[in-house]
Parts: C-alpha cells; sequence; structure tokens
C-alpha cells in the first residue's frame, strides 16, 4: 500500500516537534530558568503534589509517564481502563458491543500489542486482557508508568506497542479507608482498604464490590453497555529484610459476572430462550420498519429473527487468581533481583448459542544483576515464561469444537544492558539487547535504545527506538467469526514484529508542564483471522502496518489553587485491508482544570474525538448496512464528551463526592447503531465508534484514617 501522501514523514514528525519544543522553551517566561525542577514525586501518607508540580514523565533514560492512584481517584476512576483512558497517545479501545471486550491501546496500535506488568513482571496475556483489565483495581497501587514503543521495557519484548506497570505501594503507616457509591443505571460500589505497619515490614489488604446493569440506549432490547457484577480482593506484603533481600508482593483474586445483549442477570433464563423475538429491531436510529425483523439490503426482502435471547446475548464468567514476589539484594556495590510470578485465568462464556471454556496457566522466574562496569552501570537477565491456554467449545447444535486456540508456549530468555552518561551528566544512553528462544517460533532477537539529552535543568530530549516480537494467537475473541468455525489453521508466516522510532520533548518549571511526543511503528506479519465458515484461517499481512502520530499536552498552574492542562493528538494509519479492524481517530484534544483549594477537591476533563473513517476501518470488502436496508456512514461525527468529580472533606476522616461522567450525554447510539447487516441480512455487533454509555452520575461517601 502506498504510503498516504499528506502524511508526514517520521522525520517530519519528529523535526516538527523538535522546533516546537524549541519555540516552547524559548516562550515560556523569562523567569523560568531561576526556578527549582521538580524531579518524581514524594508520597507520603495521603499527601499529593497538586498541579504541574509532579511532571508528566519520571527521571528515567526512557520517557516514562506515570500516573499516580491519588490522580486517577480524582477523575473518578475504579479500575485500570478508566484510570488512563482518554490521555493522549493512549485510549481504551472497546472491541464488541455486546461483551465490551477492552484493550489499551497505546500509540493508537491494537491493544493486544500492549503487555500489562504488575511491579514488572508479565501475568497477562491477549486471552486474560479481554476482559480482565476492567477487573484491574487500583487500590494498593502507588502508580501506573506507561512506556510506550517497541519492546519498551528491554525485558518483555512481547511488547509490540508498550507496556503497562502496576507499581505498587508500601504503605507509610497503619491505615484504613472505606469508600461507598451508588450511581446511575443500578450502579453501587464498594471499596475498603486497611494496612499495618512493622518492625520490618508492612501488610495491606483491599477488597472491591462494583454492580452496574446493562444500558441499552436505543431502546431495541439490546445492550451497549454491559451489565456486571465485579468481585476483587487482594493481600499485599513487604518485607525489608530477609536473608538480605527486600521483598514485596502481592497474591490477588477475581470474579466477574458480565452480560451484555438482552438486559439482566438471569443467565439461564437468557441461555435458554432460544427461538422467538423478544427484541424490537423498529428502534434507534434508520431502524427496521419491522419489530420482529429487518431489511436484506441485496433485495429488500424482510429478515426473521428467531433466535430469542440468546441469539444477541454474550455471557462471560471470569474467575483468576495470582500471586508473585519480588525481591532486591545489595552485593557491595552491584543490586541482585529477583522475580517469580503466577497466574491461573478461567473464562466460562456463552457467545450467541456458543459455549467457549478456556483455562490459561501463566508463570514466570526471573533474575538480573545490576553493577557498575567500565564507567558505566551494566544489566545481565535471565528469565523464563510459560504459557498454557486450553479451550473447549460447543456450537449451539451440539458440534464440539475444541482445542481452537490450544497454546503451549516455553520462553526462555537473556539480556543485557547497559547505561551510560556523559558531558557532566547532561547525556545518558541506555542499550538494551535480548535474545529469546521461542519453542514454537524458534530465536528471536529484540534490541532498544534510549538517549535522553539535558538542554537545561527544565528541559530534555529523548530519542528512543526499539524491536519488538509477538507470537501470534487466534485467541477467540480477536475475531467474532470464529464462532461458526470448529478449525482454526496457522499459516502465519512467523512472529509479528514491531519496529517504532520516538521522540519525546519535556518541560517543567514551578508554573508550566510540556511534553511533547513523535512516533513511527512499522509493523511486519501482523496476524489477523480470515473467517470461512467451519474453517478459518490464521494468517500474516502481506503488507506492513505503519502507524505515525504526533502528541503534545501543556500544563500550567494559574494560581496556588487552580491548574489546568491542553493536549493535541494527530495520528496517520497505513495498513492493508483486514488488519486494522477497529475504527480509531486520527484527531483528539483534550483539556482538563482542577481546583485544590481547602476541603474542595474538584476536576473537570473535556474530550474532543475527531471523525473517524468507517469505511477504511470497517467496511473493507464487507459494507455495513442499518437495519432499514440504508447504509451506514463512511464516517462518524466529531464529539466531545465532558467528566466532572467534586469532594467535599468534611473533616480529617469523612469526605463527600459527586461526579458525572459524559455529562452532556453524548451517545453514539442516539446517532448510529451499534449493530448492522450486511447485504445478506446477516448481524454482527462490531459497529462502533463512539460513547457506549450516556450520562453516568454518583455520589458517594469516603472515610479514612
Amino acid at each position: 500500500m502506498k504510503d498516504n501522501p499528506e502524511a508526514f514523514r517520521p522525520t517530519q514528525l519528529a523535526l516538527a516537534l523538535a522546533m516546537a519544543s524549541l519555540f516552547l522553551l524559548h516562550a515560556l517566561p523569562a523567569g523560568a530558568a531561576e526556578k527549582e525542577k521538580e524531579l518524581g514525586e514524594v508520597v507520603v501518607g495521603n499527601k499529593r503534589d497538586s498541579g504541574v508540580k509532579r511532571p508528566f514523565l519520571r527521571d528515567e533514560v526512557a520517557p516514562v509517564e506515570s500516573c499516580t492512584v491519588d490522580e486517577a481517584i480524582r477523575l473518578g476512576a475504579t479500575n485500570l481502563t478508566e484510570a488512563i483512558d482518554k490521555r493522549p497517545g493512549v485510549a481504551v479501545q472497546v472491541e464488541c458491543s455486546i461483551c465490551n471486550a477492552r484493550f489499551i491501546s497505546l500509540n493508537n496500535l491494537p491493544g493486544r500489542y500492549t503487555t500489562l506488568l504488575i511491579d514488572g513482571v508479565p501475568l497477562f496475556s491477549a486471552v486474560s486482557q479481554a476482559y480482565g483489565l476492567d477487573s484491574v483495581g487500583l487500590r494498593g497501587l502507588e502508580r501506573i508508568d506507561l512506556m510506550r514503543g517497541a519492546g519498551a521495557s528491554g525485558l518483555h519484548p512481547d511488547a509490540l506497542a508498550g507496556t503497562v506497570n502496576l507499581v505498587t505501594r508500601r504503605p507509610a503507616k497503619d491505615e484504613v479507608l472505606v469508600e461507598v457509591a451508588v450511581g446511575s443505571y443500578g450502579h453501587r460500589r464498594v471499596d475498603a482498604q486497611a494496612a499495618q505497619v512493622f518492625s520490618g515490614g508492612a501488610l495491606s489488604a483491599n477488597i472491591h464490590g462494583n454492580r452496574h446493569d446493562g444500558v441499552d440506549g436505543d431502546g431495541n432490547g439490546v445492550s451497549e453497555y454491559t451489565g456486571y457484577t465485579r468481585k476483587l480482593g487482594g493481600i499485599g506484603f513487604f518485607v525489608d529484610d530477609f536473608g538480605g533481600f527486600k521483598l514485596k508482593g502481592r497474591v490477588d483474586a477475581i470474579d466477574e459476572k458480565r452480560n451484555g445483549g438482552a438486559l439482566g442477570s438471569d443467565y439461564d433464563g437468557i441461555k435458554g430462550s432460544r427461538s422467538g423475538n423478544p427484541f424490537d429491531f423498529s428502534k434507534g436510529p434508520n431502524a427496521s420498519p419491522w419489530a420482529d425483523g429487518w431489511v436484506k439490503p441485496a433485495d429488500g426482502s424482510k429478515v426473521n429473527y428467531t433466535d430469542g435471547r440468546t441469539g444477541l446475548s454474550e455471557i462471560i464468567f471470569t474467575q483468576r487468581q495470582s500471586a508473585y514476589v519480588t525481591g532486591e539484594r545489595r552485593l557491595g556495590t552491584s543490586t541482585l533481583g529477583l522475580a517469580a510470578g503466577y497466574a491461573r485465568h478461567d473464562q466460562d462464556s456463552f457467545y450467541e448459542g456458543n459455549v467457549y471454556k478456556a483455562r490459561q496457566n501463566q508463570g514466570y522466574l526471573g533474575a538480573n544483576l545490576k553493577a557498575p562496569l567500565a564507567g558505566g552501570v551494566w544489566t545481565a537477565l535471565a528469565d523464563w515464561r510459560y504459557e498454557d491456554l486450553r479451550s473447549r467449545a460447543n456450537l449451539p447444535d451440539g458440534t464440539p469444537a475444541n482445542g481452537l486456540d490450544n497454546t503451549t508456549f516455553r520462553v526462555p530468555g537473556l539480556g543485557v544492558g547497559s547505561n551510560y552518561a556523559f558531558f557532566d551528566d547532561r547525556m545518558e544512553t541506555a542499550l538494551n539487547l535480548r535474545w529469546e528462544h521461542h519453542n514454537v517460533y524458534g530465536t528471536q532477537f529484540a534490541p532498544r535504545a534510549n538517549l535522553l539529552w539535558r538542554h537545561n535543568e527544565h528541559a530534555s530530549s529523548r530519542l528512543s527506538s526499539g524491536i519488538g516480537y509477538r507470537a501470534p494467537t487466534s485467541y477467540f475473541e480477536q475475531d467474532h467469526g470464529i464462532l461458526e468455525s470448529i478449525v482454526i489453521r496457522n499459516q502465519t508466516s512467523g512472529v509479528e514484529k514491531s519496529t517504532n522510532l520516538m521522540y519525546t520533548f519535556d518541560y517543567q518549571d514551578e508554573d508550566w508542564k510540556v511534553l511533547a511526543n513523535a512516533h513511527a511503528t512499522r509493523l511486519n506479519n501482523l496476524a489477523y483471522l480470515d473467517v470461512g465458515g467451519t474453517e478459518s484461517v490464521l494468517r500474516s499481512a502481506g503488507e506492513a502496518v505503519r502507524v505515525k502520530g504526533a502528541d503534545l499536552q501543556v500544563g500550567y498552574q494559574f494560581t496556588k489553587a487552580i491548574s489546568g492542562s491542553v493536549g493535541l493528538e494527530r495520528v496517520f494509519y497505513d495498513f492493508p485491508v483486514g488488519t486494522l479492524a477497529f475504527a480509531r481517530p486520527d484527531r483528539r484534544a483534550y483539556l482538563t482544570l482542577a481546583l485544590d483549594s481547602g476541603p474542595w477537591d474538584v476536576f473537570v476533563r473535556g474530550t474532543w474525538t475527531g471523525p473517524q473513517d468507517l469505511q477504511k476501518f470497517y467496511y473493507r470488502d464487507t459494507p455495513h448496512y442499518n437495519f432499514d436496508g440504508s447504509a451506514k456512514p463512511d464516517k462518524s461525527r466529531a464529539f466531545w464528551t465532558f467528566d466532572a468529580r467534586v469532594q467535599y472533606a468534611i473533616d480529617k476522616r469523612w469526605a463527600v463526592f459527586a461526579g458525572a461522567d459524559n455529562l452532556f450525554d453524548f451517545r453514539q447510539s442516539d446517532h448510529d447503531g451499534y449493530l448492522w447487516v450486511d447485504a445478506g441480512g446477516k448481524v454482527d455487533v462490531t459497529h462502533i465508534w463512539g460513547p457506549n454509555r450516556g450520562r453516568f452520575v454518583y455520589g458517594g461517601v469516603r472515610f479514612e484514617i
């Protein structure tokens, strides 16, 4: 595929941002050079650095963006996906309007290319991320670190788009926190957290319970936002000295039930309703002229719907248990690090009459040694990862389809890295080379280079480049068309590979902070599922997928109590038909305003999403039609969403809060239905471009000691 003539080349993007960076550097207030830069963050108990005092980037060679849990809670976030969504270069992609499978997209790349870590330990996969991300709670965490780019961490080359690392918080004092909230759509939530500090360590414990009804915005009886009941629990431990090692770790358990499609939580009743029509297809934009069916676009005839509640419902039960421990010990001037982790993920799913059950086991063992050598700091590492997936399935007529997604991966790895400083520490370099032997796809190499240049005490530039790989899988949720298949043949030409180049500029003083990025990624051998009746084929794209973009964030402290920020994002996509399967905007804008004054804590956020090219991403050789037989639009409309949250501290222990997400109630279902049919009248559920839930209002009380 030829390059888009209107798209910037990577060098043009980097040059444009570098020029903008220099302009900003000289345009900021003249007294900025005399102000002291804040490096990193310091958290003591519940103390928070407000406004621009906390930088966008951590003080590391690689560009690591960081979001503290306290900041996320100010937004009203209750889990990982809510915490990091709506940030330049970061988005949460919904890949099914019925089951609401969600993935974290970095640099606008497919969400399955993001690697999720906890304290650097990889215990998530494409299977556990599809529904598991909504069940990653925030309690017990200190912050969330985002690193964009192929092989971003040097430890995990399968991160083709980047990594999201959850960093746990060691309690500094005994504490208890309880938060209770209620909201729209039957929302109920309770969070409880406790910690005890003792001589030589600390313990923490947290529980989270959350429920939400399904949401049907257009009134046809088919939800666009899944109903769910979610229960989480975890225990964290910290030991200051165990045989010379400083240890920390967690044990977590998750139990979630969700249902999309037919409303309600009568799971057995929905599964047993396999005939008739309980829905009303005459409701919503461009609706059918009939309640019990829709127009077949090819000839204008009627297609009768007779599959009951089952035919448009997806019920997923998820259970997950995980545990890990990391240890660090000083050996003279060197540091030895050890890590071990295990996770078991069970998914019991009912997809429109199809039964799909999967069990996955993941494990990790790792060791690294960091030591000064030859004027720099060198790191040597060795680790071993395993991942087993076993699946069983039955089609609605009882035909078995067992083992469709079975995988057994064993991956030993070795790596070496070096860090050097030059020119009185104005320049730092970090180079990493990793070797792995994949039991299915053979030997793989993944290099990564980061360069940091400090212009002065306030401004710096970073240049990062890396290559990553990923073993392609045909996990069930990558394409709903697999529901008809009883055989999947893997005919990929090898691993998926990502090559990334990224330039980052940041500036900070006491009033301003600026973060600008330009990135270019090339994906080779991108795997996609070629669906064909009872047999589907996992193939590799013959052409490369290219995604280029630039984003900018500027924050300003207006007064001691008021701060705000503005963000912009522009992306260019170049991909062959059938590879990038879910619509993405090429322009976004972000606004925030925060007030932290006395007992009041107020946060307001606005997000503008530009038009999306639905024809390019969705229709390909299968145009989408409405239930009245008319064609779906080629482009979506642009829209704003606004979120707001207010908290008032009654005293040191008690606080009340209230908030609203999507304050002005913009919904895709008011303009364009999520359901669509092809020319032959076959229905599907993947026409997604806008918010699937309208205005959500909530309020609650918080108690803390």
